[in-house]
């Protein structure tokens, strides 16, 4: 089980234990993000007899941005090598790749919860709720080791709403601590918005649509981003110190600088010196 330390490594995809399993299951449809039409449980033509993709040091002059953005956080290598015990896809029937390729979303969902309560669990402000953040966490956990079988019937999307429930309870805790009257933007369309130079402290942004969003020098600590889309925004020298539920993904998809201040739970992409 996770403890409530803040790691989060088990939470990090590991292509090299994987079948490759969202360059097959998962549906992509031709855009900016991605330059051909592909169907769920059908391989990517970039993908390679060894799982590797044949393209990986072009993805993005080719088209295949979204590629680069996307992260399992670990469900791959859980479904490939626990989940079906080594197996792959191509070495069974397809009822074999077809529950395989079921199952792999549902477990990524899973993961996606994990990330979420055990950074919640490190947060001092949410100590009210950290014995039921804990218990949520081991249920959580346990759910990911089920069987195919057991996985293909879960009710995801009732477990999330259990788990929001005291992930919102959270970033109300924490966000009250900023000794000030927050913005409410759960949902907003702010796309393409201009807010450069924003405070938005302590703002709750959960599922917000930030995609090209100027957010340049904005200041966005203590900010729920659960969930909020930020693809191509400008982060350009915001300030995201203490940013709540904020993934890699979410990251990757955005532009920033040597300038922009990150939580410690993920990193700086490589391609924003492209940037600079």
């Amino acid at each position: 089980m996770h403890a409530p330390s803040g790691d989060l490594s088990d939470l990090r995809a590991d292509c090299g234990n994987c079948f490759a399993l969202c360059c097959v299951a998962l549906p992509f449809a031709r855009s900016a993000d991605f330059a051909i039409d592909k169907h769920a449980g059908s391989p990517c033509r970039n993908l390679q007899d060894d799982f590797r993709c044949g393209v990986h040091s072009e993805l993005r002059p080719r088209g295949f941005a979204g590629c680069t953005v996307y992260d399992c956080l670990g469900a791959g290598q859980k479904v490939s090598q626990i989940t079906f015990g080594g197996r792959d896809w191509r070495s069974g029937d397809r009822e074999h790749a077809r529950r395989m390729f079921d199952v792999f979303p549902v477990v990524r969902q899973l993961h996606e919860l994990l990330w979420y309560l055990t950074e919640a669990l490190t947060l001092p402000a949410a100590r009210p709720v950290h014995a039921d953040l804990r218990h949520m966490l081991e249920e959580t956990e346990r759910l990911t080791f089920r069987t195919p079988e057991e996985l293909g019937e879960l009710d995801v999307g009732a477990h999330r709403r259990e788990v929001n429930v005291l992930l919102l309870r959270t970033s109300e805790l924490v966000r009250a601590g900023t000794g000030r009257r927050t913005k409410d933007r759960r949902g907003a369309d702010l796309i393409g918005a201009r807010l450069k130079g924003a405070d938005l402290r302590g703002a709750s942004l959960r599922g917000a649509y930030l995609i090209a969003a100027d957010l340049t020098g904005a200041d966005l600590r203590d900010a729920d981003l659960i969930g909020a889309d930020l693809r191509d925004a400008d982060l350009t020298d915001a300030d995201l110190t203490g940013a709540l539920f904020l993934t890699q993904p979410q990251i990757d998809a955005a532009r920033g600088s040597v300038g922009t201040r990150l939580p410690a739970s993920v990193t700086r992409p490589a391609h924003w010196t492209a940037y600079l």
